[in-house]
């Protein structure tokens, strides 16, 4: 979590810090008691997108290499919203897929990609939390930030 701290350590404002590691310290607490789930990141075009990793992992995410050894499927492309992979991605998907099955394909907003600050990296870190484990965590953003593709 040190690349996370750095970043919030980083900002200015100081009540801004406290609330961003207190949001940080409740999802990480909450995923201590958690099985890791195993989850996978795609762009478009199928291809594994790791930007997100460590924050995957933070939010209780174990990384497999193929959407068959994964619960869970994240689509998100660098500066690319929900609108721009909707369309890409009911393509990509396969129906053979476990993260199918168990209705959890997620596409993610990374539109605010180049401004990648703390705030925004804490927000990704909860809605990629909730994304993992539905009804533990619920942050409001669905909808906003990142959507449940069901085929």
């Amino acid at each position: 979590m040190s690349f996370l701290n750095e970043l919030i350590n980083s900002e200015n404002d100081e009540i801004l810090r406290e609330e961003l590691h207190e949001r940080v310290d409740i999802v990480t607490h909450k995923i201590k008691f958690m099985e890791k789930v195993p989850v996978i990141c795609l762009n478009a075009g199928n291809e594994i997108h790791s930007g997100l990793n460590h924050l995957i992992e933070l939010a209780g995410g174990e990384l497999v290499p193929v959407a068959l050894d994964a619960k869970v499927v994240i689509y998100a492309e660098y500066q690319a919203g929900i609108g721009d992979l909707l369309g890409k991605v009911a393509d990509a998907i396969s129906p053979q897929w476990p993260a199918v099955t168990y209705n959890h394909v997620y596409i993610l907003d990374d539109s605010h990609v180049i401004a990648k600050l703390a705030a925004d990296q804490v927000t990704d870190l909860e809605d990629i939390a909730e994304m993992l484990h539905p009804g533990f965590f619920v942050f409001g953003n669905e909808g906003k930030n990142w959507i449940n593709f069901s085929s």
